[in-house]
């Protein structure tokens, strides 16, 4: 798969970490976020074949992310166990990450708005002519983003996200202007109502909740509040959503089954339309509001009049779920797309007339037509991969998605390692610790010490060069995210490592950071190795008499395999090393063989058994201990020789 780089740089607002918010329906606590310069890259792919398919690439390597859940101590403040997590990037995210969940066409600008489960948003350039479509990445949610709209003729996006929050952002500068933290479960749709400047967002918190973007747009660090109204009486999670230009109703989808209908202006329940027999993904209303058009899990697609209120349509064109619903202008057409990876377009008027635009390579999640003609000359597809995909709708052919790009290949390299003259052993959890958090101030000399440190500093005036930062092994790049988290996936406060050296940064550090995070990097105190008492007694089929029952200790870290080795050497072999002589020099020198030999003829001879259960060599004792003796007092294993 093509690659490419840009110039250093990321687009990374400084978060912020806000109270959580009222428990008043209508109240919800914002954040004023601060300017930041996107940066621009160079690299562009074009897609070849019919239909015409222009292709914004994504890297389909995983994001690593590595949480640090050992050593946990209740925090004093809020009594909550907090873990630390890290994320392995490049520092500039230029290309997406799995699937795309939310797309955005801005067609007087020639942008394109991507978001999704890296949970970045990216703006690309949908102009042919430009080499690198990459313009700019705007990165201050910390989960999936699940959707967005544009407001304003495309001067404000909102986001909705799993991290709980909506997120209003400066879509041509790229900076998020405000946090809203009213929903307290994923963010699952949002709805925009063109003449009224209206967004209403819904999620698993079956709540919907109405925003006046002009009100949005005006925030700032001092007029921080804003009122909402919320719309209640959903029974299920909601996972789709859809309100007319004119702002009169919304309609929203569940697991419920069920669509409700509402009167944003009064906030009046009006309607339940029932049919559907599997979750509502996708809604679309008319611009009046007296036709509604639902895809389903069920893979359906149905036409609802609501002033009949009852479903007048039903169309069956998909295989399996329908995911996306898209529809010209005049109402006559939809497009649809869904699990089957199949993309129709459907004549309202006559379900009978319908074709396959394209089957893309993943199960489709969005889809967004290009407006700037009637009919619409193309349609973007947004999958579980990563690419997003446009295709063309100037006469439609029954064409599959082509694109098949040569992998990159590569030769491994066998290591050059040699044998160590001594195994040191280092808390390897604790030193990435120490590196996450190397630029935070407080890391840099223990309060303990400041007194004697600041007597140093007035006699010879080299305290500063004498500061040690981080912990003396390795660094980590200092674009790395660092993420502090509740254990059930709260996000509490999220930065970049080398932000950690701001002075908000540190404030909200000082608030955050967890008793056992301090213990490891600002007063230097590496958590114990634990060690685990067990027994070890041959097993009941071995044959062989039970043994002085003494009681054993080794790391919790330790393998079997090393278990095993020692039953071999001791136990099994220990009638046989007694008879040997060590009068030969040569046998020094074969040491190491000797150990290696052990080791296999060790895993070859014997088994090792705890509640009856065979253990794999590969297994340490902890989770032994954990998962397999799991009851109280010390644990016990047995051995045996495999029977040959």
């Amino acid at each position: 798969m093509a690659r490419g780089h840009g110039r250093a740089g990321t687009l990374t607002p400084p978060p912020s970490l806000a109270p959580p918010p009222s428990q008043l329906p209508g109240n919800a606590s914002v954040n004023a976020g601060a300017h930041a310069s996107p940066q621009h890259g160079l690299w562009a792919e074009r897609g070849a074949g019919l239909p015409e398919r222009l292709v914004l690439l994504g890297s389909d390597v995983t994001v690593s992310t590595c949480k640090m859940a050992a050593h946990h101590r209740q925090n004093t403040a809020g009594r909550r166990k907090v873990q630390v997590s890290y994320v392995i990037r490049d520092e500039v995210e230029k290309y997406n990450r799995n699937g795309v969940n939310a797309l955005q066409l801005d067609p007087a600008l020639n942008r394109l708005f991507t978001a999704g489960r890296d949970s970045i948003i990216r703006i690309w350039s949908v102009n042919q002519h430009k080499q690198d479509p990459y313009i700019a990445s705007m990165e201050h949610h910390t989960d999936w983003v699940n959707d967005i709209v544009l407001c304003c003729n495309g001067k404000t996006l909102i986001s909705a996200s799993s991290d709980t929050t909506v997120k209003v952002w400066n879509a041509h500068k790229g900076f998020c202007m405000s946090t809203l933290r009213t929903h307290k479960d994923y963010v699952k749709a949002l709805a925009y109502a063109k003449d009224k400047e209206l967004v209403a967002s819904a999620g698993l918190d079956r709540q919907i909740f109405l925003w006046d973007v002009n009100t949005l747009t005006a925030l700032t660090a001092s007029n921080n509040t804003v009122t909402t109204s919320s719309l209640s009486g959903n029974k299920d999670s909601i996972y789709s959503l859809a309100m007319n230009q004119m702002g009169t109703v919304i309609v929203s989808g569940s697991t419920e089954k069920v669509l409700r209908v509402w009167d944003p202006r009064t906030c009046a329940k009006l309607m339940k339309l029932k049919g559907h027999t599997d979750n509502v993904k996708a809604l679309l209303l008319n611009r009046d509001g007296t036709q509604c058009l639902s895809g389903s899990s069920d893979g359906t697609i149905r036409l609802w009049s609501l002033g009949q209120q009852r479903c007048i349509a039903t169309y069956r064109v998909h295989d399996e779920g329908v995911w996306a619903l898209q529809v010209n202008e005049a109402f006559t057409h939809v497009y649809s797309g869904g699990r089957d990876r199949k993309i129709y377009c459907t004549d309202l008027r006559n379900p009978d007339i319908r074709v396959l635009i394209c089957e893309e390579k993943a199960p489709v999640l969005k889809m967004e037509l290009d407006r700037s003609a009637d009919p619409p000359p193309a349609i973007w597809v947004a999958t579980t991969k990563s690419s997003v995909n446009k295709w063309t709708l100037k006469g439609i052919h029954n064409f599959r998605a082509s694109g098949d790009y040569d992998n990159d290949c590569t030769n491994p390299i066998p290591p050059l390692c040699t044998q160590p003259d001594q195994v040191i052993k280092v808390n390897l959890g604790g030193l990435l610790l120490q590196a996450l958090l190397e630029y935070w101030p407080r890391t840099h000399i223990n309060p303990m010490d400041e007194e004697e440190n600041e007597i140093n500093h007035a006699v010879n005036g080299e305290q500063e060069n004498r500061v040690q930062k981080g912990n003396g092994y390795f660094q980590v790049p200092p674009h790395t995210p660092v993420i502090f988290g509740e254990a059930g996936g709260r996000t509490l406060f999220r930065l970049l490592c080398r932000d950690s050296g701001g002075e908000t940064e540190s404030m909200l550090l000082n608030e955050t950071v967890p008793q056992w995070v301090i213990d490891i990097t600002v007063d230097k105190n590496m958590p114990k190795f634990n060690k685990i008492p067990f027994y070890l007694q041959p097993h009941s089929s071995s044959g062989a008499k039970t043994l002085k029952k003494d009681r054993l200790s080794a790391s919790d870290m330790l393998q079997v395999r090393k278990v095993m080795e020692h039953v071999y050497e001791k136990i099994i072999n220990l009638d046989n090393e007694s008879q040997t002589t060590s009068s030969s020099n040569n046998e020094k020198a074969g040491e190491q063989e000797k150990e290696e030999d052990i080791a296999v003829l060790a895993e070859e001879k014997i088994e090792l058994l705890c509640q009856d259960q065979v253990l794999d060599p590969n297994m340490d004792l902890r989770t032994v201990k954990h998962f397999i003796w799991k009851s109280g007092g010390d644990l016990t294993l047995h051995y045996r020789q495999k029977s040959t």
